[in-house]
């Protein structure tokens, strides 16, 4: 796991980075990369605490999955006024960025977006938004944003159907967030958009994050699989 602080803005940008085990044994291969985001109050290293990094090599060492690259960008920032928000330091900054300096398969069908709480409110916004970017999106408990929750009804219809992301979301049952969540699957099943839809025992805590996150990361990796078998077929380097 590398710390990586871009300088470019203000405040500078940092990310953590996931590199699989057999990233350093064979050179000239490149991979699906797979960008989490945490949740308000919480920095960079959330994702890794609630342990995505030992699912990621249990997933590959296992050959459940093929080799990806995991990004996790800070959003410690949330509350200050200056310089560009996160979500422009996330596509203008640290995509191009990773895609610069890591051998990535830099194209949308192998770039994943997931996020919970807040981080599930950008995966939810760019999701709408910028579907050009991303082939798998997860929502995680998302804190859907005010501005994108008033108006759903508009924003669902307006993504062509056949631009909507390998999609899935999921909640607790006691989670604080579920009425604009229940709302958020209602209108993806209305328009007949394709989503993996689950509700489990929980609230919106670390504790409910954890239980399912190798069940996350093995739904991105399958993803993986489906949108490129040449990598699903290649046997990772231990």
């Amino acid at each position: 796991m590398t710390r990586v602080e871009l300088q470019n803005g203000k405040p500078p940008q940092e990310f953590l980075i996931y590199l699989p085990p057999c990233y350093d044994y064979e050179p000239d291969r490149r991979y699906p990369v797979l960008y989490l985001l945490h949740g308000q109050t919480y920095q960079d290293d959330q994702w890794v605490n609630l342990g995505a990094p030992v699912a990621a090599d249990h997933l590959i060492h296992t050959g459940e999955a093929p080799p990806f690259i995991v990004v996790f960008p800070d959003d410690r920032y949330w509350n200050l006024p200056p310089g560009p928000g996160f979500g422009d330091r996330l596509i203008n900054d640290i995509i191009p960025y990773i895609d610069k300096t890591y051998r990535t398969q830099a194209d949308r069908e192998q770039r994943a977006l997931g996020g919970l709480s807040r981080g599930g409110g950008w995966a939810v916004h760019y999701a709408l938004t910028r579907h050009d970017l991303f082939g798998i999106v997860g929502l995680h408990s998302p804190a859907v944003f005010l501005d994108d929750g008033a108006i759903l009804e508009r924003l669902v219809p307006k993504v062509p159907a056949s631009e909507w992301p390998r999609l899935w979301l999921d909640a607790g049952d006691r989670d604080s967030e579920l009425g604009t969540i229940r709302k958020l699957e209602a209108l993806l099943t209305y328009n007949d958009v394709p989503h993996e839809w689950h509700i489990y025992a929980g609230d919106h805590t670390e504790a409910y994050w954890q239980a399912h996150v190798v069940e996350y990361l093995r739904w991105y990796a399958e993803g993986f699989k489906q949108l490129s078998p040449q990598a699903a077929d290649a046997t990772p380097t231990p």
